[in-house]
């Protein structure tokens, strides 16, 4: 079965480059906390250098696998997912 199409609430198409953007309808925003705290995620190669990854998703599941991958990584259960629906607006 696939997935439901997520309902546009605003799209702008560049006459220019024919890009689309669209802001979709979420749920809520998941967020993989570290001991229930926030924190940020960077990764760093001798190749590459350091990039910094996602902690944060609109995709539940995303979420889930990213906790349960540094739960695994670090040999804890520090790690979880919270769901964000309101919050703080900060102007």
């Amino acid at each position: 079965m696939s997935r439901p199409k997520p309902r546009v609430l605003l799209e702008h198409i560049d006459p220019n480059t024919l890009q689309i953007e669209q802001i979709l309808e979420a749920d809520a925003i998941w967020a993989v906390m570290y001991k229930d705290e926030p924190f940020n995620l960077k990764s760093t190669s001798k190749q590459i250098g350091s990039k910094y990854k996602k902690s944060s998703f609109s995709n539940p599941g995303h979420a889930h696998n990213l906790s349960s991958r540094l739960n695994n990584l670090f040999s804890c259960s520090d790690f979880t997912v919270v769901k964000l629906t309101k919050g703080v607006i900060v102007r």
